[in-house]
């Protein structure tokens, strides 16, 4: 039997998959990937100090500058939950407070990428950072005023950053998102004592207990709108991503220095340890106490 005319063709290469023809590839004075991103600008903003570089410094720098550009979406989000709860406009606040969740969730995963880095290989390029530390984050201060842990004293560490000063003296002269949503509360017919709804914004939030009852309402009442509960839940669930994130944090910098001091002077893991004692909605974790009783 004569061969076929087609044994002997070779097999088509499948290692290399084609370029759809529709598919631009000049970009020649177009808007292209890393211009949209401005990569050539955040790609080079890694600048290890360690002489001669460390090969681990460069995991140090990505996992803090990628924790500061989650830190502005977040910051960025709660001041759109804030808006919207103050323009009665729930649902899109719940959304907000949904996508703030989700990034809580991969800000403290990455903390086991930074937990790679042995105690050798840190102290090896430690003294690099000088004096930089992470207590001097204005972000995650931002974060922390606009979820109600004001602290005017912090805006003198920012004394020679004058726009980071500007943001975190406008979240302490404005109400926090807790503020607004117990004036969206009160607006939808709950108690919510007019001292609370009239309090200074400079201050940091304490526990108000009268609003545990406020709130044992919210939880036992069957009349009680979807929302409302919802958002107090919402609100729990950042408080306990938050403490989560604390907790990594310490347990990451123990596992990679001990009990050694701060780059920036603070005392290391007991001024992480003291953080997790601060809360920010006291009354919603005070309320499960109440409920059932």
């Amino acid at each position: 039997m004569a061969p076929s005319e087609h044994e002997h063709e070779p097999e088509p290469d499948r290692s290399t998959r084609p370029i759809e023809s529709s598919i631009r590839t000049d970009l020649r004075g177009a808007m292209s990937y890393g211009g949209y991103l401005d990569l050539d600008r955040l790609l080079s903003a890694q600048h290890p100090r360690s002489s001669p570089e460390h090969h681990d410094e460069l995991l140090f720098i990505v996992q803090h500058q990628t924790s500061e550009l989650w830190l502005r979406l977040v910051l960025h989000e709660l001041r759109g939950a804030r808006q919207y709860l103050g323009d009665d406009d729930l649902a899109p606040a719940l959304k907000c407070l949904a996508r703030v969740k989700n990034i809580q969730r991969t800000l403290t995963e990455q903390w086991s990428v930074l937990a790679t880095l042995t105690p050798r290989e840190y102290a090896q390029f430690r003294g690099a950072l000088g004096s930089a530390s992470g207590f001097q984050s204005y972000q995650y201060r931002a974060v922390e005023f606009i979820l109600g842990n004001k602290n005017a004293a912090m805006l003198t560490v920012f004394d020679g950053e004058p726009e980071a000063q500007e943001v975190l003296s406008e979240l302490l002269e404005a109400p926090t998102l807790y503020d607004e949503f117990l004036r969206l509360m009160a607006r939808n017919g709950f108690d919510v004592p007019a001292a609370v709804l009239e309090r200074d914004h400079r201050r940091p939030w304490t526990f108000q207990p009268e609003l545990v009852p406020v709130f044992r309402q919210v939880y036992e009442s069957t009349d009680t709108p979807w929302g409302i509960y919802e958002a107090c839940e919402s609100l729990v669930d950042v408080e306990d991503n938050f403490q989560l994130w604390r907790f990594r944090h310490l347990l990451t910098v123990q596992r990679t220095i001990g009990f050694k001091t701060g780059t920036g002077g603070s005392s290391g893991v007991g001024f992480l340890r003291r953080a997790l004692d601060l809360t920010f909605f006291p009354e919603l974790y005070a309320v499960r106490t109440e409920i059932g009783t």
